[in-house]
């Protein structure tokens, strides 16, 4: 009879032991479902969100080597991004990422994507 106690109490002590407290979990900045069966799809989501950020600093980083070359040799910023294709310092414009545009002041050189209004 004692030893059937002791199980009990030590069974409880497990059970109490390793229920989870759900204000320990942290927060991911990434939103899943968490469901195995949708698993691919927020992937494939996190894959084609990657691939679009990293084109968007790839690009930028394209048009703003490309200033500071037109600026080093000809010391001046371009008048406007057009003036790098007609001097050839890029071969074309890259486009901007979808719904956004690039925005360029001429005065600092800087170069940024913007959403479109």
């Amino acid at each position: 009879m004692k030893l059937a106690s002791y199980l009990m109490a030590l069974s409880f002590l497990l059970v109490a032991g390793c229920k989870k407290d759900a204000s320990t979990a942290t927060a991911t900045n990434e939103p899943t479902s968490g469901n195995p069966l949708t698993a691919p799809v927020d992937y494939m989501g996190a894959v084609v969100e990657a691939k679009k950020r990293a084109e968007k600093v790839v690009d930028s980083t394209t048009l703003s080597q490309a200033i500071q070359l037109f600026y080093a040799q000809e010391d001046r910023f371009p008048r406007d991004l057009n003036e790098l294709v007609s001097k050839r310092y890029v071969a074309a414009l890259p486009a901007a990422p979808a719904g956004q545009t690039w925005a360029y002041n001429p005065q600092t050189g800087e170069i940024k994507a913007v959403r479109q209004p």
